[in-house]
């Protein structure tokens, strides 16, 4: 589904110049849920920047969904984010003016689906994330955990084929942040490739897969079972 080879970043100014990734060469496959993890200033945003279509890599190559796209002009990248990725945020990212119902209606508007489908698709959303009742709410008026399953539901509702997450329980406590996990996890069981960037080993250990990122270059690529082990090993 996803793969990248030598895929490298550079960030230039007049003065300076930062290798953001230095030849990151990885696979993640259709129904993986995969977690990236590394320390700040790693490369892990950058990573998911490009697999999310947002930038392009300075060189090495990207195959998205069996097609090269590491030139692709900003105009074909986003038709392909549109139709194909969903994205959820750590600061939920949710249009305050908008209801509930309305922010995960939007990626539907934009798609062209007719108010019938659009009605359809969301109500499914919402009573998968159990948050019917809250449909005519707006952002404001919503826990902070509620707003992170409704920025899921906008993420799901046009049926990508793959789910982006960056730091999705950042901003929430654990109770609310372990509610999310087990959405996506649910998602994830349902065949929805995911791709997370954490900083958290408990939200790390919802994936399948930990990539690990230092100074712009993979360092390891463990299974969850095999990290959880490793990282108990280390507080002994």
């Amino acid at each position: 589904m996803i793969k990248t080879t030598d895929l490298t970043k550079v960030f230039r100014t007049e003065e300076v110049e930062t290798t953001a990734l230095n030849q990151v060469s990885f696979e993640i496959n259709e129904g993986e849920f995969v977690a990236i993890m590394g320390p700040s200033g790693c490369g892990k945003s950058t990573l998911l920047n490009i697999l999310g279509l947002l930038d392009n890599p300075t060189d090495g190559q990207y195959f998205f969904l069996g097609t090269e796209v590491s030139g692709y002009s900003e105009k074909q990248r986003a038709n392909l984010r549109k139709k194909n990725i969903g994205f959820v945020f750590q600061n939920f990212n949710l249009i305050d003016e908008l209801s509930v119902y309305e922010n995960i209606e939007l990626p539907l508007i934009y798609l062209g689906y007719s108010s019938s489908e659009r009605k359809k698709r969301v109500e499914e959303v919402l009573e998968q994330m159990q948050i019917m009742h809250r449909k005519n709410h707006f952002p404001l008026q919503l826990s902070g955990g509620q707003q992170q399953r409704v920025a899921v539901c906008r993420a799901v509702v046009a049926k990508p084929h793959i789910i982006l997450a960056d730091e999705p329980t950042g901003n929430l406590d654990s109770t609310h942040g372990d509610e999310v996990m087990n959405l996506l996890e649910d998602l994830n069981k349902n065949g929805t490739t995911i791709i997370m960037v954490t900083h958290s080993q408990r939200d790390a250990s919802y994936a399948q897969r930990i990539v690990r990122l230092f100074d712009g270059q993979i360092v390891t690529e463990d299974k969850t079972t095999e990290f959880v082990m490793t990282s108990m090993a280390d507080k002994k």
